[in-house]
């Protein structure tokens, strides 16, 4: 599994609804609430077998209120 962390910027307003749409997926371990230009920071584990671009697309970015995401990828930890 490699670890991604998603950040989102949601329509105003529409934060708690966003948070919600993602936990009913099941896709992320965790997800916070954050201050500064995103609202939203999710940890997300894709499959090793899978393209991260693909994945992240079919199973959250096309959820209602999502207005911009930022995915940063990660590597060896230390």
């Amino acid at each position: 599994m490699r670890c991604v962390f998603v950040q989102f910027r949601c329509h105003p307003g529409k934060t708690y609804q966003v948070a919600d749409a993602i936990y009913e997926r099941e896709v992320v371990s965790e997800l916070y609430s954050t201050s500064g230009e995103f609202d939203l920071l999710a940890k997300v584990y894709v499959p090793d077998e899978v393209d991260i671009g693909h994945y992240l697309n079919e199973k959250l970015f096309d959820i209602e209120g999502i207005g911009r995401t930022l995915t940063t990828m990660t590597f060896k930890a230390f």
